[in-house]
């Protein structure tokens, strides 16, 4: 695992997550007031489809600058699920039970910090960019879950 990717999940492990939800403490997001808004936003097609198509594109940019490392992806991927999916259990267990949350829930949850984890891994060859915006949130407490517009314009929607 690349160095920036350790510390990546070393600052995720210090914050408080889901701490901020629901506190309209930013104008650069829009902000929800309930877990029922975040949970229908979040398991939207719409949004589904922006998450995987940044991936795409990541991986687009990755492919052109680096055929090499490129080839690596399913490998690296396969590697940090081992990692991440214990720890987004981990992080998340006590507020998907105090909210009786569903699945889909934890699922975005761990594809946003694989995602993060993925933009850190390969840094070198072209910067993170949309989950390491998502990790953002995380780390201030809220929780990444839809857009509002036509992406890219528009706003993101966080709890």
């Amino acid at each position: 695992m690349h160095p920036k990717t350790l510390a990546t999940l070393e600052e995720l492990d210090g914050a408080e997550w889901f701490s901020r939800v629901g506190l309209k403490d930013t104008t650069a997001a829009i902000v929800l007031s309930s877990w029922p808004e975040a949970i229908e936003h979040c398991k939207s097609i719409a949004w589904q489809n922006i998450c995987i198509e940044a991936s795409n594109q990541y991986r687009e940019r990755l492919a052109e600058r680096s055929k090499e490392r490129y080839e690596k992806w399913n490998y690296v991927t396969a590697e940090l699920k081992k990692v991440t999916i214990p720890f987004v259990r981990r992080k998340t267990e006590t507020i998907v039970h105090e909210h009786n949350l569903p699945k889909v829930f934890v699922d975005m949850v761990q594809w946003d910090i694989l995602g993060v984890c993925m933009e850190a891994e390969y840094a070198d060859i072209h910067p993170p960019g949309y989950y390491a915006s998502h990790a953002y949130w995380y780390i201030k407490g809220h929780f990444p879950c839809g857009w509002d517009g036509n992406f890219p314009n528009g706003k993101l929607i966080i709890y």
